[in-house]
């Protein structure tokens, strides 16, 4: 079905509104007038429109997550590099993030404050007092952004947008609202016990093995990803399908390596000009899995020449205490070359996440403000819109 943007159609399944009319002074400036909202139209991807190499954000614009080796400090420290630049050329979709208006009506929600890191709004529902997660993306993408949902079948741990709205100059993709995120809860934790471990892990590796049997590739996992969609903070999601990569044929090579550096899999630091996408994001949530496990990562390095030979030789130390289950699961996720590592499906099979361990509610003097509380100790920092924050510093 051909339609106002000159034949970019969307996805069937998502309400979708547009002709929202709104003058735009640029990108970076608050939206003048007011939103009018027309009748809600239903279209569809034409067959054949898929992106084997569907372009990606530069990883610069990526939440920076770098693993820094604790040391003592005899005068002023290189800062890292906020994250691992891209090893192949620049990508079509690289562009400096959408903002959107303020406080603003868009039909039935309110734009509130912006969420940390400014690409996405808290939302309300008017009608019914949900609140939500507003991403921002420019209505230019409205088909990258929203084609993998309609490779995805639903699933109780792969998040969707709950409605859709397009405006003439940007796409608004309304979210259900969350309680948080796996990395804040290790920040504040420090190490998870192993069956709550286990209990959130196994969700994680469920939304991946979902995406890998349905053609997509998430290629940016990190604990960040994953946000709980209840207050007890017992059940997770990924939180979109923002970077994934849907597959077009039986193999899953890219050619396109980038990632974020304590993520990132050996095979992408190679010479080799392709890899496994799959294989790759299994290394990536072997990588959260030891985060959980240990509260560091499992490769570090003060700057990137150390941390990337680190991660080339796949070197690394379980910490004492786990048990056999899960330091071989880690072992298996965590192998340096790609073909021996499990793959997403077979992840749900290790005896280590049998038996269905349902994790522990925090209590509530745990929630909300605790998220904040940086514990002592060595391990994570990451760094956000250019300044550091130590997680375990």
């Amino acid at each position: 079905m051909t339609n106002e943007l000159g034949g970019t159609n969307l996805p069937p399944g998502l309400r979708l509104s547009w002709g929202l009319e709104f003058k735009f002074k640029s990108w970076m400036r608050m939206a003048e007038g007011d939103a009018q909202l027309m009748q809600a139209t239903s279209l569809t991807v034409p067959e054949g429109a898929s992106s084997r190499k569907k372009p990606m954000e530069s990883v610069a614009d990526l939440d920076s997550e770098w693993p820094i080796e604790k040391r003592a400090r005899s005068g002023p420290q290189p800062r890292p590099v906020p994250c691992l630049l891209s090893l192949s050329p620049p990508l079509a979709l690289a562009h400096a993030p959408a903002m959107a208006p303020v406080s603003r009506r868009l039909g039935p929600y309110v734009l509130l404050e912006p969420k940390e890191g400014g690409r996405a709004y808290r939302a309300l529902h008017c009608p019914t007092g949900t609140e939500y997660t507003c991403k921002v993306y420019p209505a230019s993408l409205a088909q990258a952004v929203l084609e993998p949902y309609s490779r995805l079948p639903p699933h109780e741990h792969v998040a969707r947008p709950a409605q859709v709205l397009l405006g003439t100059e940007l796409l608004y993709a309304f979210f259900s609202g969350t309680h948080g995120d796996m990395h804040s809860l290790v920040r504040r934790r420090r190490r998870l016990p192993e069956p709550e471990a286990a209990a959130l892990f196994r969700q994680m590796a469920a939304a991946l093995a979902h995406c890998h049997q349905h053609g997509l590739v998430l290629r940016d996992i990190k604990l960040r990803r994953f946000v709980f969609a209840n207050r007890e903070r017992t059940q997770l999601v990924l939180e979109n399908l923002e970077d994934a990569c849907v597959l077009t044929g039986p193999d899953d090579l890219l050619w396109d390596k980038q990632a974020c550096p304590a993520y990132v899999g050996p095979e992408i630091l190679s010479s080799q000009a392709s890899y496994s996408g799959k294989a790759a994001d299994v290394w990536s949530l072997g990588v959260a899995l030891f985060t959980m496990l240990a509260g560091h990562y499992p490769f570090q390095g003060s700057e990137p020449a150390l941390l990337f030979g680190k991660i080339r030789r796949g070197a690394f130390t379980l910490p004492a205490g786990l048990s056999a289950p899960a330091r071989c699961l880690v072992r298996c996720l965590l192998r340096r070359e790609p073909a021996e590592r499990l793959m997403a499906t077979g992840i749900l099979l290790h005896p280590w996440l049998q038996g269905n361990p349902v994790p522990s509610a925090a209590s509530p003097s745990h929630l909300g403000d605790a998220d904040q509380v940086v514990p002592d100790g060595a391990g994570l920092e990451e760094e956000r819109d250019g300044e550091d924050v130590g997680l375990y510093s």
